[in-house]
Parts: structure tokens; C-alpha cells; sequence
């Protein structure tokens, strides 16, 4: 299965937990660390949570394993590293605050899955 495939994986496992305000941002060309990051955010930690937890059910299912996750504990930021993907979920006021998508404005902004 292609890194493609695996992002909408990933996608369709958020929105089946109705993440919100789902991002797609190729990195590939400007750094090393991965080639996409998925961004998205959930209105509690319940929700973060159940969004990380069914993430990472779909990608298993699908082939992909975790390497790390990252703030699970607290649920107000969990990021799950699978790799070539980096996975960000927030909390709504913790995305304002951390504001990633402009930090990563050099990457290309994928505005679908069909456009990967």
C-alpha cells in the first residue's frame, strides 16, 4: 500500500469521528521528518482521544502500525508518528494556539484526498 493510501486511511478514520477541520500538508520536498502531516481537532479530550484511538485501529488494520504517540495522557494535543505520515490532533484552542498550519505554509496544502 502506497503513503497515499494510508493518508486516506487516516482521513476517513477522523472523519468517521467527525474530527474537525481536517488539513492534509505534503512536506515531503522541505523536510525529512515525513512526507505529510494530518492535522485536525476535536472539541474535548474525549473526543481527541477517540479520535486517536480509531486512527490508529484503521491504519493498524490497514497494515500501518504507530512508531510513537505523543501526549496521549493529557488529550488536549496527541501526535502519532507512523512514519512517512505525522498525525497532529488537537483540542480546538490548542490548535489556535500552536497555529502548525502556518508553521508548514512552505508545504503544499492538500485540499482533498482525491488531490493527493
Amino acid at each position: 500500500m502506497t503513503t497515499k493510501e494510508y493518508v486516506k486511511i487516516a482521513v476517513d478514520a477522523l472523519e468517521d469521528k467527525k474530527a474537525n477541520d481536517i488539513r492534509i500538508i505534503d512536506i515531503h520536498e522541505i523536510s525529512v521528518i515525513a512526507d505529510y502531516f494530518i492535522i485536525c481537532d476535536g472539541a474535548s479530550a474525549s473526543q481527541v482521544h477517540a479520535l486517536a484511538d480509531n486512527l490508529e485501529e484503521k491504519l493498524a488494520k490497514a497494515g500501518k502500525g504507530v512508531h510513537k504517540t505523543e501526549g496521549y495522557g493529557q488529550g488536549t494535543w496527541i501526535l502519532e508518528d507512523y512514519g512517512d505520515i505525522i498525525v497532529h490532533i488537537f483540542q480546538t484552542e490548542e490548535r489556535e494556539f500552536y497555529d502548525l498550519e502556518r508553521m508548514w505554509m512552505d508545504g503544499k496544502m492538500i485540499g482533498d484526498v482525491k488531490d493527493l
